[in-house]
């Protein structure tokens, strides 16, 4: 029984130790999966859209290869989630960026798996950082609707990339309006206290979701930035 009891002590130990770097090595491949692709895979989609929709199945291949074995299931399940999300960009840009309203159906296309998976129990690390993912672009499209930005993101998608200039300045002075920044304030605050809530919980999965989440405040400040010095 003492035996027992110390190598169980032993494992607990261990467990407490190594979960937190874990933890901090989940957010970060989170941060970059979603913040890294988007500036590799949108100039690509613009210009290759079938090779980027075809790059879907490598991801798939990834994250089938990954989940098959213990020690590198949890990246696999993350590669997983990530997936859904690449397979959606590539669609979108592709083919439908000219119609925003479509934007945020079609993120949304892997959630009824999403779904089931967390019903079923299955890949709930990957489901919960599309989730999160999912959950920051509602957010951020939410914000082109409640600030009359959707106009110029039709306008930009319409013309070549000589000419976003102009458009861009335009919509610059829509974020600066009293009714912009309130806006930006009140989202950004809701995404922040989600993640860090979610950060909080310190199981992998929500930290998972956490780090998406926080990802969205990253890319739409580099884009705000790119924006500006346009």
């Amino acid at each position: 029984m003492i035996a027992v009891s110390k190598s169980s002590l032993t494992e607990s130990s261990l467990i407490e130790r190594q979960l937190p770097s874990r933890n901090r090595l989940i957010f970060g491949a989170s941060v970059f999966l979603v913040s890294v692709p988007v500036f590799f895979e949108a100039p690509l989609v613009r210009s290759i859209p079938l090779l980027c929709l075809l790059l879907t199945s490598v991801w798939v291949w990834v994250s089938i290869a990954l989940s098959a074995k213990s020690k590198t299931q949890h990246w696999g399940e993350l590669i997983t989630g990530f997936t859904w999300t690449w397979l959606a960009g590539s669609l979108y840009w592709g083919w439908m960026r000219w119609e925003p309203t479509l934007h945020l159906p079609i993120e949304a296309i892997g959630l009824p798996i999403a779904i089931w998976g967390l019903r079923q129990n299955w890949c709930k690390l990957g489901n919960f950082f599309y989730l999160g993912s999912l959950f920051g672009t509602a957010i951020t499209d939410l914000y082109f609707y409640v600030s009359d930005l959707i106009p110029y993101w039709r306008r930009l998608m319409q013309v070549e990339p000589d000419a976003v200039q102009p458009i861009f300045q335009e919509a610059l002075m829509q974020m600066y309006t009293p009714h912009g920044i309130f806006w930006v304030i009140s989202l950004a605050t809701l995404l922040l206290v989600i993640g860090v809530l979610s950060l909080r919980v310190k199981t992998p999965h929500w930290v998972a979701f956490g780090g998406a989440v926080l990802s969205t405040i990253l890319v739409d400040s580099l884009f705000w930035i790119a924006a500006t010095l346009a």
